[in-house]
């Protein structure tokens, strides 16, 4: 989990993803050459901090966003949402501004509800703020803030070390209204013929949706994916062993709401482990979602 340990460590915000597209960009050359099959990297000003891997000749996309919740400081002591983070007073926030590193404190007006923050001085307006990481693993869980979405990348990353086939997608802005898989889509269905995508994700522990039980397919959130491709993805799965569960919703999104919206014909279905105390510094997650998820892609990306 080292590697999980260190994407949950890195702050990402969304709009602010550099420092970990870096990270994956740095990873992957270091590690591409014990990969089974060697992809080519595409990393420019083209699609901003976004990064694609392509594996051979692909059929599917694999889309993971690289950023994360969190808040900026606004003027004086006020602080504006990044995304959905939950808000609770004392939550440890981290970040960094042209005076040095930021340890400080969220606080929470108890008249207005006005989000803020306790430290020595004053921030510099527009510094993101990210939940300090305490990063916990034990034999059965793993807990941090951000696996959603690090356990996405990971899984993504992790994935590569068998790929043949395949566009692994690292995509931006997710959390605060999306916008790169956009252009990301476009691309990929222009210049590989691909129309067909599983979303590496992480969804929430329901009452339908239980820790421990597999990772989860979505058949539908806020969005409904067309139902013969999800039927492909149910039967795959159901062929190989590997535990999962079905997810119904009728909230919530993911990059699939921009393929679902675009001009070509994508289809796209939500396959993620599912985690508790979501968008919170304490999200907590199954090792067993987690070998089910990987295990579950591998499968997919070598069938469909």
């Amino acid at each position: 989990m080292q590697l999980l340990h260190s994407l949950c460590r890195i702050p990402a915000p969304a709009g602010h993803e550099t420092a970990l597209t870096e990270f994956v960009l740095d990873y992957v050359r270091q590690h591409q050459a014990s990969w089974r099959h060697q992809p080519q990297i595409i990393a420019d000003e083209r699609f901003q901090d976004c990064l694609l891997l392509v594996f051979g000749e692909p059929r599917t996309a694999v889309f993971a966003h690289l950023d994360s919740i969190g808040f900026t400081v606004r003027y004086g002591r006020q602080l504006v949402r990044i995304g959905g983070p939950q808000a609770e007073a004392g939550y440890r926030l981290v970040g960094q501004d042209s005076q040095g590193m930021v340890d400080c404190e969220l606080t929470i007006d108890e008249e207005t509800g006005e989000l803020g923050y306790a430290f020595h001085r004053e921030i510099d307006r527009g510094t993101e703020l990210t939940f300090y990481c305490d990063f916990r693993e034990t034999e059965t869980t793993i807990q941090s803030c951000y696996l959603d979405n690090r356990l996405g990348v990971w899984n993504a990353l992790r994935l590569c070390e068998t790929l043949e086939h395949g566009i692994i997608a690292f995509s931006c802005w997710e959390e605060h209204g999306g916008g790169s898989v956009a252009y990301l889509a476009k691309y990929i269905n222009e210049t590989y013929g691909v129309r067909q995508a599983l979303i590496s994700d992480i969804t929430w522990v329901t009452e339908g949706v239980h820790a421990g039980q597999g990772c989860a397919i979505s058949v539908r959130d806020s969005l409904i994916p067309r139902r013969s491709y999800v039927d492909r993805i149910r039967a795959i799965a159901a062929a190989s062993g590997i535990p999962h569960q079905l997810e119904v919703e009728g909230s919530g999104g993911s990059d699939a709401k921009e393929l679902q919206h675009a001009a070509a014909p994508w289809d796209w279905c939500f396959v993620g482990a599912p985690e508790d105390h979501v968008h919170t510094p304490n999200e907590l997650v199954d090792k067993r979602d987690i070998a089910s998820m990987l295990a579950l892609y591998q499968v997919l990306m070598r069938e469909m």
